[in-house]
């Protein structure tokens, strides 16, 4: 395993397959290009569907896709971040971020996976509520995606909203390594002019040619657990000393030093260019395993979505830090009225924020209206306390079928840290078993000292009803990620209304394979899959 650390062995061919087009490239002219400039995360005009991105690596007949059926390929590649840095990654359709996937409600998507890796691969929906055989959890739902071979997902996009999909086979390591993209599901009942995707993540500079702070080999089989990623608001994490936490001494996080949007750092991400009067929309996905807080620069702006979900009657705010932790997403929207070029970026003090910065950039202007003040003080946004409260299926008053207490913690066992859920570890945990229609209701408690954990359940959506006994007083809040900070506790709840065996953990992965996994279980449920236990499955 290697975490944080973006190594693999070598670089791999493109393959980007859509149902009725292909790329004629051959195999040998694509070594050594700068696949990041392939991800297709920003679209505009959505209303005139989904089509590949402007590249000149890929050849003038591509057509546009038509947005339902995909093919997607793992394979072993180079990412150029910047001028100066290019880092060996895993990568979907040799492209990180790797394809967005954008349809409308109502399409039924397929996607095929292949593999051209070593290791075994598989895709999770993040956020999206698929059938449980399309989940992607191997040993759990399917088995993981052996070299050489496919999978083929399907499903109906029923909600619309912002979403992900990653690999879900010893994620702490593929998700790390690149092997993520976006799930774009548009409601025809909107419209933007501009419609832009940024995935944010966080990498080690050095890759695998410099690897000056840490030994190599011995950096293989790391125990990831053992890296403690606290996200609390006012902790400067690239100094975070490991040496006073027993087993974890000499995993400093100050390796972590390279923060980037679709795959760019600095001033290589790409632009998003607005026209003035524009209605745009910025969809912004956590796909790292730290939380960042995103500034919007020079506009108003209302939050209009949080983890896929609409915020009811969103006011309009400025100069607000929208932190994103692990998993989350934010739609941030705002109308182009004031020409210039302005920033996006990400709020701290720290050096290496400084390179997770989009720069907003309106078509014509010649203006530079904007610089960073990313350590300026800056309040949070608070979804809690924001919008208007409306009629929701849950409340505090009601009757419920199950309450579920999750002590989440950081603990030591057998001379090694791990996270426990009610002091135990995966696959020790008390299961949540549940029957169709049930309502159920889960209080997280969060005892550990430094350590964020942002909660992710598989395959539902839930209410947020209390934040640390206080009832929320604003727009309902559903989420399917939700980020418990040390201290804090929330009430929950949920319909069991898909059934299938569903984990429920941390989205910091390295907590999640330390132990911090449970998982929804219905009683009346009956798989018909069997694991196949050559094929080395690794859920987390």
């Amino acid at each position: 395993m290697t975490g944080k650390i973006k190594i693999l062995l070598a670089i791999g061919a493109i393959s980007i397959v859509i149902t009725g087009c292909s790329n004629s490239s051959g195999k040998d002219d694509m070594e050594g290009m700068d696949h990041s400039k392939m991800n297709m995360s920003n679209t505009q005009n959505t209303t005139k569907g989904p089509s590949i991105a402007d590249n000149n690596m890929l050849t003038k007949e591509t057509p546009k896709v038509d947005g339902k059926e995909y093919t997607i390929t793992a394979q072993a590649s180079n990412l150029k971040v910047s001028d100066d840095k290019t880092l060996p990654v895993w990568a979907f359709n040799n492209s990180v971020p790797g394809p967005e996937i954008r349809v409308k409600v109502g399409d039924t998507v397929k996607i095929n996976l292949n593999n051209e890796l070593k290791e075994p691969v598989s895709i999770h929906w993040h956020g999206y509520p698929v059938p449980n055989n399309m989940d992607g959890i191997p040993g759990v739902t399917q088995d993981a995606v052996v070299a050489g071979k496919t999978f083929t997902y399907e499903f109906k996009a029923t909600i619309p909203g912002t979403y992900w999909y990653h690999s879900h086979q010893d994620s702490v390591n593929q998700l790390d390594k690149g092997l993520y993209g976006s799930l774009i599901v548009e409601d025809p009942n909107e419209s933007y002019d501009r419609d832009y995707t940024l995935m944010l993540d966080e990498w080690v500079s050095s890759g695998d040619t410099n690897m000056s702070n840490m030994d190599r080999g011995n950096m293989e089989g790391m125990d990831h657990s053992q890296m403690n990623m606290g996200t609390d608001d006012d902790a400067d994490h690239s100094e975070m000393n490991m040496s006073e936490m027993g087993s974890m001494e000499g995993h400093d996080m100050s390796m972590y030093d390279l923060y980037t949007i679709n795959g760019k750092s600095g001033n290589a991400v790409e632009k998003l260019v607005v026209k003035e009067g524009d209605k745009v929309r910025i969809r912004l996905i956590n796909a790292g395993y730290i939380t960042h807080t995103m500034h919007l620069h020079g506009h108003e702006f209302k939050v209009i979505a949080s983890d896929g979900q609409p915020v009811n009657s969103p006011a309009v705010i400025t100069d607000q830090g929208i932190a994103i932790a692990p998993g989350e997403r934010y739609d941030l929207e705002f109308t182009a009225n004031n020409p210039g070029t302005w920033l996006l970026e990400e709020h701290g003090s720290d050096d290496k924020v400084k390179n997770m910065r989009a720069i907003i950039a309106y078509e014509g202007s010649t203006v530079q209206s904007d610089a960073s003040n990313a350590s300026e003080k800056l309040p949070l946004f608070d979804l809690m306390k924001y919008g208007k409260q409306a009629e929701t299926k849950f409340s505090l008053n009601q009757t419920f079928d199950q309450d579920v207490l999750l002590n989440l913690n950081t603990e030591m066992k057998d001379g090694e840290m791990v996270y426990t859920i009610n002091g135990k570890v995966f696959p020790n945990t008390d299961h949540i078993n549940v029957k169709k229609g049930d309502k159920v209701k889960v209080t997280f408690v969060n005892k550990s000292k430094t350590d964020d954990h942002p909660m992710h359940l598989h395959g539902h959506f839930f209410q947020v009803l209390s934040k640390n006994g206080i009832p929320l007083e604003g727009t309902p809040v559903i989420k399917d990620t939700l980020n418990v900070k040390p201290g804090e506790q929330y009430v929950v709840a949920f319909e069991a209304d898909n059934p299938g065996d569903w984990m429920f953990h941390c989205h910091d992965l390295h907590h999640a394979s330390a132990g911090m996994v449970t998982d929804v279980m219905y009683k009346d449920f009956q798989s018909n899959y069997t694991p196949d236990p050559s094929v080395g499955n690794k859920p987390e």
